[in-house]
């Protein structure tokens, strides 16, 4: 790097005069494509039901799922994201429900893809939406266990893949899924559908709110310490990323997001892949809640957030600000 001139040759501030000359030299562009909106499901008919611990987020039924579509596709964001609320009634040991063609995940895929047929739907591919005890994988004995978990996260992607899914994104951490899921894809006729794994998901406490979204904060037994990733460890994700990419994985997530960014530079560097971040709930809930209370500005603490994953190497972000971002962002 060019030592600059000494003062006053150099000023830096020159370029920051104006807002004319502050565009002309950002590094980075944040723009409704780089979006993916997380929406939350529910069963029944024209519902909207708030979810308390995010503050501006429900849970929407199939028939409201698609106008929510159709607004985040006229507001440039290419891409949704869908997880079911499950209650503690329809939840089983079996985790049946997962692959079942008429699930609410499926449903609303086919529903957005009928009336929106052109913006991306991703799923998530994990057990804990339909497992008794909230566990990603099967629980045996007080394990959670993987080859057989595998098994099942095979048949639930075939399932959204044959549903019309566009994106599966596999959260569950279990070893050897993605290969599994790969194979599976190519050999059922599906060799068009992508495979965004989260492939460096910390066992995190930032998951709080999301757990109560999706009905998982009662159902959890214990913790998931034993397939999501230690927050203590840098390396391992890069050894993760690079062993779901040999597996077939076509882009890589790191979850959570502002607390990892030194993951997602390291990620991008290493690999050069398409690479995203989630700004997890509690990540959206602490600054949604300091807003509301006047401790924070709100609008310019969701876009510098935002901001943050760009210049950190993130091609693009889930988070559940991208439909108020986005209108920020289309004046």
């Amino acid at each position: 790097m060019l030592t600059p001139p000494p003062f006053p040759a150099a000023r830096p501030r020159r370029l920051r005069r104006t807002p004319a000359l502050r565009a002309l030299v950002s590094e980075n562009v944040l723009t409704p494509a780089d979006f993916i909106w997380p929406v939350f499901l529910t069963e029944g008919e024209d519902l909207q039901t708030p979810v308390a611990s995010m503050p501006g987020v429900s849970r929407l039924s199939v028939d409201r799922v698609a106008a929510a579509a159709q607004e985040a596709w006229s507001l440039g964001i290419p891409a949704i994201c869908l997880f079911p609320y499950t209650s503690a009634e329809a939840r089983t040991n079996d985790c049946a429900m997962a692959w079942d063609p008429e699930n609410l995940t499926n449903r609303a895929i086919r529903e957005i893809k009928d009336k929106v047929p052109d913006i991306a739907v991703m799923t998530d591919i994990a057990l804990d939406p339909y497992n008794a005890e909230g566990h990603d994988g099967f629980v045996r004995e007080g394990e959670i266990v993987n080859d057989e978990t595998v098994e099942a996260l095979v048949k639930m992607a075939l399932a959204q893949a044959a549903a019309g899914a566009d994106i599966l994104g596999p959260s569950d951490m279990m070893d050897g899924r993605i290969g599994a899921m790969r194979a599976a894809l190519e050999s059922e006729g599906y060799q068009h559908v992508t495979i965004l794994s989260y492939a460096a998901k910390y066992a995190s406490a930032f998951y709080g709110p999301f757990r109560d979204a999706v009905g998982a904060s009662a159902a959890l037994k214990g913790d998931k310490k034993t397939y999501q990733m230690d927050p203590a460890n840098a390396d391992e994700a890069l050894r993760l990323v690079a062993r779901d990419l040999s597996e077939g994985a076509d882009m890589v997530m790191v979850k959570p997001g502002m607390p990892y960014l030194d993951i997602c530079r390291a990620v991008k560097t290493e690999f050069g892949v398409p690479t995203f971040a989630y700004q997890v709930s509690g990540e959206y809930a602490m600054l949604q809640a300091a807003s509301q209370n006047g401790w924070l500005d709100g609008p310019r603490v969701m876009m510098e957030s935002l901001m943050a994953f760009k210049r950190a190497g993130c091609d693009g972000i889930l988070t559940y600000f991208a439909p108020a971002a986005a209108r920020l962002l289309n004046g």
